[in-house]
């Protein structure tokens, strides 16, 4: 219980998506809010402005998950609106919910919040579809962590000029720091903001995963072994930024395609897989081509490797998080996407968003030099005007055109 209870104990930090649970509460019946165990969704629903109008029950607790199971039309009977915490450990009480908000639409009525997503677990029968809304948490942001509730610039680059980019960079406000010290502590906000030794942040992600393997996990699939899935997932986490090739995974780990197929569903839906579809013209195409596979969170995907050094690949997925909150905090969520073109040229990133395409590689260099921009360019001389000029992430101190295609900018500034 230490791991679960452990984020409650630290001191409150405002998260991004606030407001706009807030906001969705005053127009739809249902918000829920889905995201991995630990990132603070039981804390941001009790410590909102509007939580303490609202009755709480968690199905972490046994009365009150037996009470969901057995008689869960009589947990809905409260006067006030009603917050539930871990939902998806009785996927039955959704039809009741769904039974009250039949009778009587009423916004704000019911705050869900998940440690799965709802809409992709195979018990879950009911979706509440056109009764509710959704939003996910990841974990913290590197400004979410410095107390301040909000993501990367991203924005910023559809709305300005790019010849204004230069400047609102340099108007960020932070100072240099190791990257691969912010890797190495990821987002869960106790080993993130309270726990500064190597060692008791392992310890921390040694119980992570015991009690995603123990527990968690089972709401979402069957497992039938535990020594498998947990070979499964060091196997993922060793290949971040790599597409995913089920049949070559399934060899490496010993597996069948379909154990490995099902395994990796079970993490996506429960928020600690996350996979990255590629870019192409014809949207139907996207569903085709083989996405590329990160972790939730870089400091449990370095645990889970075994690895005690950063590659670049974590830097990815720094970023790639960041990306993710802020496309969570947008009503018109922007599409974060890759690109590989069949000469084998790849962008990293290419976030699509109102028509327009900003293509980001991410470099782990502190001197990042022209040629590393090479591919920005081929990405927007293949795609003319809907392509933006593009960002070269790198891990120095310097923000400086490599090209009249390519800003080099430091991750630090633009997170």
């Amino acid at each position: 219980m230490i791991i679960i209870h452990a984020v409650n104990r630290l001191q409150y930090h405002r998260r991004l998506l606030e407001p706009h649970v807030e906001r969705l509460l005053k127009s739809f019946p249902v918000c829920v809010l889905t995201g991995a165990r630990q990132t603070g969704k039981s804390t941001l629903v009790q410590k909102f402005p509007g939580a303490s109008k609202r009755a709480y029950f968690s199905l972490d607790e046994l009365d009150v998950l037996e009470q969901a199971r057995t008689h869960p039309d009589s947990l809905l009977r409260h006067p006030a609106p009603i917050t539930i915490d871990e939902v998806q450990r009785s996927p039955d009480l959704l039809l009741a919910v769904k039974r009250v908000v039949d009778k009587n639409r009423v916004p704000g009525q019911f705050l869900l919040t998940g440690s799965a997503n709802l809409l992709l677990m195979q018990r879950v029968s009911e979706t509440l579809a056109g009764r509710a809304v959704y939003l996910s948490l990841w974990p913290m942001t590197h400004q979410e962590t410095r107390g301040f509730p909000s993501a990367g610039m991203w924005s910023q680059f559809f709305e300005l000029a790019s010849s204004d980019w230069s400047n609102s960079i340099n108007e960020m406000k932070g100072e240099s720091l190791d990257w691969r010290e912010t890797v190495r502590r990821g987002g869960y906000p106790t080993p993130a903001l309270s726990l500064d030794d190597a060692s008791s942040r392992a310890d921390w992600f040694a119980g992570y995963v015991r009690s995603y393997l123990e527990r968690d996990v089972q709401d979402v699939a069957s497992i039938s072994s535990l020594v498998d899935f947990r070979r499964l997932m060091r196997a993922t986490c060793l290949r971040l930024g790599a597409m995913v090739n089920q049949t070559e995974i399934a060899r490496d780990v010993g597996m069948s395609q379909p154990t490995v197929h099902r395994y990796l569903n079970a993490l996506e839906a429960s928020y600690q897989l996350v996979r990255i579809p590629a870019y192409a013209v014809n949207k139907t195409k996207r569903l085709i081509k083989t996405p590329k596979v990160y972790w939730v969170d870089t400091g449990l995907a370095m645990h889970i490797a075994g690895e005690h050094e950063p590659r670049g690949a974590h830097l990815e997925n720094l970023i790639l998080n960041d990306l993710l909150t802020w496309r969570s905090g947008l009503r018109d969520e922007p599409q974060v996407l890759y690109w590989r073109a069949s000469t084998g040229q790849e962008i990293d990133f290419v976030i699509e968003w109102n028509g327009k395409l900003l293509p980001i590689e991410v470099k782990s260099t502190a001197k990042p030099r022209t040629e590393d921009a090479r591919n920005i360019s081929l990405f927007r001389s293949e795609y003319g005007k809907q392509a933006l000029r593009g960002l070269l992430v790198h891990t120095g101190v310097q923000t400086r055109w490599l090209s009249d295609d390519a800003l080099a900018v430091p991750w630090w500034k633009v997170i």
